[in-house]
């Protein structure tokens, strides 16, 4: 825990420097969770190179191709402000190896210095380049696996969903979804209660990087915790998708409190209403869209803010005729691969995770 302990003391200490006007907060954070850095893999190729100035590192088995091999695309976590394609270094060689994969982590550039929504169109950049050019890599086309974990797994939804309306490119074989973050519209479903104040990430940490990532100043904390920031109608709309009332009750017996939704005020909403698009809430696509993704491995966490946005998109996708396959990690928390591969400092549950997911992409 160590490693973790570090991360949130960083955290703590770049808010003091910013105060300060030393630097900026996100600076001390992202060095950080970069990790240490990676030794050599005599059974892989690695290389780095830069498409659309979206950095990329494509890891490849040395050994040379039997047949066509799966190609997966990586988006790392990080809410989109910090993280890169260094810290995920043991993920993505693990999936190389045991996968016998081709594996592209995509660096795509942070906000707030490179505004949002335009991580989605780095994502997206680097899929296209992928998918246009994998004889190189000795690819299946029809073996092509879009991942990301947190803030990554949001991207890769989004991805799958965009890719839908490109019936010119290789149809997308499966979506590996890490504890994804879905939607900024219910912050009181029954996750975001019993987990508000558990490592690695808290309830108001979520409205914190929400703030970050869109370059805004955080205001109206607590409006929109109680959820003040959605207008009436949508909340209409949207609770045949997002509601507590869907959560089945196994989740709940560590405690819920169902909650009278908070009277909605148009300031607060237009403070975040970005959260509330598509491309933030993945979650919100209509069913003509989810129906014609492809089949799914979720990871959720129990002790994570962030689990019944999987459980919820989970059910979607399996009311929409998806295949889903799920993984329920009993003793993990938000973010447990940032350990990954580090030794003592990693965790079984975190390994656990990666055996599923391994598994997983080697029955496809």
């Amino acid at each position: 825990m160590q490693h973790y302990s570090f991360q949130i003391l960083s955290f703590q200490q770049g808010k003091i420097l910013e105060k300060l006007g030393i630097c900026n907060d996100l600076t001390i954070l992202r060095a950080a969770v970069n990790g240490i850095p990676p030794w050599r893999d005599s059974k892989l190729l690695i290389k780095d190179l830069t498409v659309d100035e979206v950095p990329l590192r494509i890891y490849q088995p040395k050994s040379p191709p039997t047949g066509k091999r799966r190609g997966i695309l990586y988006f790392h976590g990080g809410a989109g402000t910090f993280g890169s394609i260094s810290k995920k270094w043991a993920i993505c060689r693990y999936m190389a190896k045991k996968c016998n994969s081709v594996v592209v982590s995509v660096g795509y550039r942070l906000a707030p210095e490179h505004p949002y929504p335009g991580q989605y169109f780095d994502c997206l950049n680097a899929t296209l380049y992928f998918m246009k050019n994998l004889k190189e890599y000795h690819v299946d086309p029809g073996l092509i696996i879009i991942s990301g974990d947190s803030c990554g797994a949001n991207f890769a939804t989004v991805i799958c969903q965009i890719l839908l309306n490109d019936r010119d490119l290789p149809k997308v074989r499966a979506q590996v979804l890490l504890y994804p973050g879905l939607q900024g519209l219910d912050f009181h479903l029954p996750s975001y209660q019993q987990n508000a104040f558990v490592p690695m990430l808290s309830r108001k940490m979520i409205i914190y990087f929400c703030f970050r990532y869109l370059n805004k100043k955080p205001t109206f904390w607590k409006e929109i915790l109680q959820n003040s920031h959605v207008p009436d109608s949508m909340r209409h709309q949207y609770k045949k998708w997002v509601s507590a009332d869907l959560i089945p009750d196994e989740f709940k017996v560590r405690g819920y409190v169902p909650t009278k939704p908070a009277p909605y005020k148009p300031e607060v909403h237009e403070a975040i209403k970005e959260i509330l698009a598509i491309t933030f809430s993945p979650l919100l696509a209509e069913d003509s869209i989810i129906c014609q993704l492809p089949e799914s491995f979720i990871v959720t966490c129990e002790f994570d803010v962030l689990r019944d946005d999987g459980l919820l998109y989970k059910r979607r996708l399996e009311e929409n005729g998806v295949r889903v396959t799920w993984y329920h990690c009993e003793n993990g928390f938000h973010g447990i691969l940032a350990f990954f591969g580090y030794g003592i400092f990693s965790f079984i549950s975190g390994n656990k995770i990666m055996d599923s997911m391994v598994n997983y992409i080697n029955s496809l």
